[in-house]
């Protein structure tokens, strides 16, 4: 299994053009269900707008869609699409809101603004990258805690827990491919005192 691009959280952000109002929408989805149910939520709160363009990719069965909602045929759904795919987006939903401004952008106009409202969008989101990761874990006395902090900065780690107890123990996940070396640098700082344990796998940020 790859890794992938997503967004990290749900978000949104907007601007003006010649007095329309373009409102970006982003939502981290894994199925057709949930791109439906973030759609139609985006609909309900405003169903007083002109349109709700969207559009999602998913990883899974690689499929991909777009509605122009009442926009001229390729000037809204495509254009919000391909910004997704620009950027190898998967496992993404976004809606653009358009409240009309009483000025015509043109064919031009809104394949641009519906391209940066998508695009804005996506950047409010946070986009990261996920990998087959390992969950790890590991226990070290307060006296080594700070090297072991510095030890899963440099090598990448994302951190999920920290729990202080008579031990720090940090529970952590990190692309698979560089468990032996966190592993072996753990040993050779920690004289061999401390060692990871590995609790299971899982997709996770890196």
């Amino acid at each position: 299994m790859k890794e992938y691009k997503t967004v990290e959280y749900e978000a949104r952000d907007e601007f003006v053009e010649k007095k329309s109002r373009f409102i970006g929408y982003v939502k981290p989805v894994k199925t057709q269900q949930e791109a439906s149910a973030f759609i139609n939520s985006i609909k309900s709160k405003h169903w007083d707008a002109s349109h709700n363009v969207s559009a999602y990719v998913l990883r899974e069965n690689n499929i991909q869609r777009s509605s122009d909602d009442g926009e001229p045929s390729g000037t809204a759904g495509v254009p919000v699409l391909d910004v997704l795919l620009k950027e190898n987006l998967v496992d993404v939903c976004v809606v653009v809101t358009r409240y009309f401004g009483g000025t015509l952008l043109g064919a031009g106009g809104l394949i641009r603004a519906y391209s940066h409202g998508s695009k804005i969008a996506v950047q409010a989101g946070n986009i990261i990258t996920m990998a087959p990761c390992k969950i790890l874990s590991v226990s070290v006395d307060y006296s080594f805690y700070d090297r072991l902090c510095i030890l899963l900065n440099e090598i990448g780690a994302d951190v999920e827990s920290s729990d202080f107890t008579d031990k720090v123990t940090v529970n952590f996940n990190l692309k698979t491919e560089l468990v032996n070396s966190i592993s072996e640098k753990l040993t050779e700082q920690s004289n061999g005192k401390f060692t990871l344990k590995e609790l299971g796998e899982k997709f996770a940020k890196v």
